[in-house]
């Protein structure tokens, strides 16, 4: 009888050890050396399809800019009179990589990055249209998704269009602990393929990762670990088979005391 409780304390044990967590496994950047000749601080906001641009034209030639800066406006069913507060137009990035803007007509821009962009339309204002036109372009929807075992999953938008793989995270609330935090998935679309990275968050190798600054619409997923896969495929009655162990050694330790 004593070796039976003896055995069920051993396996009681066992368990409890191998639900602890061990440091290794949860603490960021503590393994390898920051390699400073690879780490930089350069970031491009490429752009790409399905992207909403808002761009606006200034010049000291207000009346040159005006058609190049059109108003989008709801119009009523019944008047056909302007109904709210005017708002700058927006233009959608098709599939093909293009929009429609004004009076230049159809420009295909999809893979330039912002800078490239700017410099582009520039190109095409002056001097026939604007004299030395100002281009400022904003991408109004951009926005990043985190999914997986973090405190807050879901879609954020990102108003300064610049956002690192740890900001990401922070804003989702940091991984839980049963989080892998060694093997980070981080999916992005490039030139119409989805392309798949994966990232150590406990190696200082992330900072010269090519995906250590998110582009828009990335998706960073973070697995669970091992444990709590098989917590989450556990029958649902091992709560109730953990209390009948329970009250099975204590009757066991009872009857063991009565015999002594």
């Amino acid at each position: 009888m004593n070796n039976v409780i003896k055995n069920t304390f051993f396996l009681l044990i066992l368990l409890m050890l191998a639900s602890c967590v061990s440091k290794k496994e949860i603490i960021y950047f503590q393994n390898d050396e920051i390699d400073q000749s690879r780490v930089s601080n350069s970031y491009k906001t490429i752009i790409k399809p399905d992207d909403v641009l808002q761009i606006t034209i200034t010049a000291l030639d207000t009346e040159a800019v005006r058609p190049f800066n059109l108003s989008a406006v709801t119009y009523s069913a019944t008047s056909n009179s302007a109904m709210g507060v005017a708002q700058q137009q927006t233009y959608l990035v098709d599939t093909n990589g293009e929009i429609d803007f004004p009076v230049l007509g159809k420009l295909n821009i999809g893979g330039l990055s912002r800078d490239e962009f700017i410099a582009f339309l520039k190109d095409k204002l002056a001097p026939d249209y604007i004299l030395n036109p100002n281009v400022n372009v904003r991408i109004s929807n951009y926005k990043i998704t985190v999914l997986g075992d973090v405190r807050s999953p879901g879609n954020y938008p990102i108003p300064n269009e610049r956002i690192t793989i740890l900001e990401a995270i922070g804003l989702a609330g940091d991984l839980n602990i049963s989080g892998e935090r060694n093997n980070v998935l981080v999916q992005r679309e490039e030139n119409g393929e989805k392309i798949q990275y994966r990232v150590d968050l406990l190696s200082k190798n992330i900072f010269t990762s090519p995906v250590y600054y998110l582009q828009q619409n990335d998706v960073v997923y973070v697995e669970p670990n091992y444990a709590r896969i098989q917590s989450a495929s556990a029958n649902s009655n091992t709560s109730l088979i953990i209390s009948i162990s329970s009250v099975i050694v204590a009757l066991l330790t009872s009857i063991s005391l009565l015999n002594r």
